[in-house]
């Protein structure tokens, strides 16, 4: 059997195409971006012709993974933990529409926030749109629970999320592959209005789904990433979710001596946990997230039990679990000859030497220095960099696209200038519509897109904003001659300084681009076209 050395989302996206995946839709998102990765890097996946575009954004791929799915095809999608929050419209009403051939779901949470703005738990979404959930605990499940996911999903015609962590989805391990199985053949829906969500439909569709809830839980209870785990000392049972069973054992190599049900498939399995509380006086719960579980059996097991977890304070409330915390939960006392993680002092991140953003930034300081500080809204990508030392040039960043309806926001308010900053790849992926808005109300706002021709803050993905903007801008309907192009270097400075402040008092709508290519971007292109032309 072949083995391979593999990241989670490796793992995830080789369990898909040996599941006979046909597609994989998404939009670059730290820590998911590897799983398209690995599949647009596959020569399998090239010779299959297995779809793996970067869709402009996590709307558009749950949505086209969905449009697959409906033509009986093998479809994924990918995604960050706030990805999903863009792709929540599609993703919650996919469990309305249900699935033809299997859909993946496969969701990337980042507690501790190590790039992100939120630690949201997934499994939420999961639990409110009433699909099954599965959460993964090593690289090798990954990759099984890929496949069984997509079984699962075709067995109940519906979707399944996979959840995973920032921890799980950036480490290796080895795993054993199975044998490739062969692509669905194109196969619509016997029903041909099933995902036509008119109410009438969509209200027998839900019956259908809260009907199959009690055979997803009966799945649960039969799972094997749901495991009862036997021991002498009932004092204290353990329920370790997806990860946190990894940190458990690592605290005891030698084997639990508490009883432990590992849980790896929702909705939970109710008979396991009642197992587990008939059995124990007491029971200590570890997620990787939100206290979500904890939360079902304080509220739905209708129990009075001592239970301990996020919610009393046992394991700290916030951030991603370590087998340090983990240690101190159970009430292991941890030795210097322990291994312990070390914490390394954190190094602020700055913008790389080049970056075309650096010279943008000091334009707009220098533009604005006669103002009033507190008017300039920004995005998420490397240009977020923009508020730390030196520039101190932003002073937003809340969501994909929010940079241009906060300013205008802000403008509708009365404050003039206002000015957003926005990515090329965040503009087309959540801007658009924003700048729609300001353009009906010819807003007096200045749009600079910061547009260094790819997607850098994920590793420099292909941009869909490339060659497109000023095109764009003039279909949205913002005027020509309020389009302004720079390019953003260090010679052009006085120039693009007067340009900004031309444009930063126009009292309506006004867009300027600041393009210039990555630095990081040009010199990989540079030495590609070098080893090219050496060949």
């Amino acid at each position: 059997m072949k083995r391979m050395l593999l990241l989670g989302d490796e793992a995830i996206a080789q369990g898909a195409l040996d599941a006979g995946l046909s597609g994989v839709y998404a939009y670059p998102g730290t820590p998911s971006t590897e799983i398209t990765e690995y599949i647009q890097r596959s020569k399998d996946a090239r010779e299959r012709k297995v779809h793996s575009e970067w869709s402009a954004n996590e709307k558009t791929a749950m949505e086209a993974a969905l449009g697959m799915s409906y033509a009986g095809k093998r479809a994924m999608t990918a995604m960050k933990h706030v990805g999903l929050n863009v792709a929540a419209d599609g993703f919650v009403n996919a469990g309305i529409t249900g699935a033809n051939g299997g859909l993946l779901v496969v969701v990337a949470d980042d507690p501790s926030m190590h790039s992100s703005q939120n630690e949201q738990d997934s499994r939420f979404y999961g639990k409110f749109a009433l699909v099954p959930v599965l959460e993964p605990a090593n690289q090798q499940e990954c990759y099984t629970a890929t496949q069984y996911g997509f079984d699962l999903s075709e067995k109940y015609g519906t979707p399944v999320m996979i959840r995973i962590t920032t921890r799980l989805a950036h480490s290796r391990a080895g795993v054993e592959l199975t044998e490739v199985r062969p692509e669905n053949d194109l196969r619509l829906p016997a029903d041909k209005r099933q995902f036509v969500l008119l109410p009438s439909i969509a209200r027998r569709n839900y019956q259908s789904l809260l009907g199959k809830q009690a055979a997803f839980e009966e799945e649960a209870e039969t799972s094997a990433f749901n495991r009862f785990i036997d021991a002498d000392d009932k004092s204290l049972g353990i329920i370790a979710c997806g990860i946190a069973y990894n940190y458990l054992m690592e605290n005891y190599p030698d084997g639990c001596p508490h009883p432990i049900l590992k849980i790896g498939q929702y909705p939970a399995p109710r008979k396991m946990i009642q197992r587990l509380l008939d059995a124990c006086e007491r029971v200590l719960i570890l997620e990787e997230g939100a206290p979500m579980l904890e939360e079902q059996i304080r509220g739905l097991m209708d129990v009075s039990f001592n239970i301990a977890g996020r919610l009393d304070g046992t394991v700290p409330r916030a951030g991603e679990l370590n087998p340090s915390i983990v240690a101190t939960s159970i009430g292991k006392e941890i030795t210097a000859g322990e291994a312990k993680a070390e914490i390394v002092r954190p190094r602020p991140p700055e913008l790389c030497k080049g970056c075309p953003h650096i010279d943008s930034y000091n334009a707009l300081n220098e533009a604005l220095r006669e103002l009033d500080p507190g008017r300039v809204f920004s995005d998420i990508g490397c240009y977020t960099l923009g508020a730390l030392e030196p520039f101190n040039a932003i002073n937003s960043c809340v969501d994909m696209g929010a940079s241009i309806t906060m300013a205008k926001g802000a403008a509708d308010a009365g404050l003039f200038p206002s000015v957003a900053v926005i990515g090329d790849s965040t503009f087309t992926h959540s801007g658009m519509t924003g700048l729609l808005d300001a353009i009906i109300e010819d807003a007096p706002i200045t749009v600079m897109i910061v547009d260094n021709e790819t997607t850098g803050m994920t590793g420099g993905q292909a941009s869909s904003a490339r060659g497109r903007l000023e095109d764009i801008c003039k279909g949205l309907g913002v005027p020509e001659n309020h389009i302004k192009v720079v390019e953003p270097l260090r010679k052009n400075h006085e120039e693009n300084v007067a340009m900004i402040k031309e444009e930063l008092f126009h009292r309506g709508i006004s867009v300027i681009i600041e393009r210039r290519e990555c630095v990081v971007t040009a010199v990989a292109a540079s030495k590609l076209k070098k080893k090219e032309v050496e060949a």
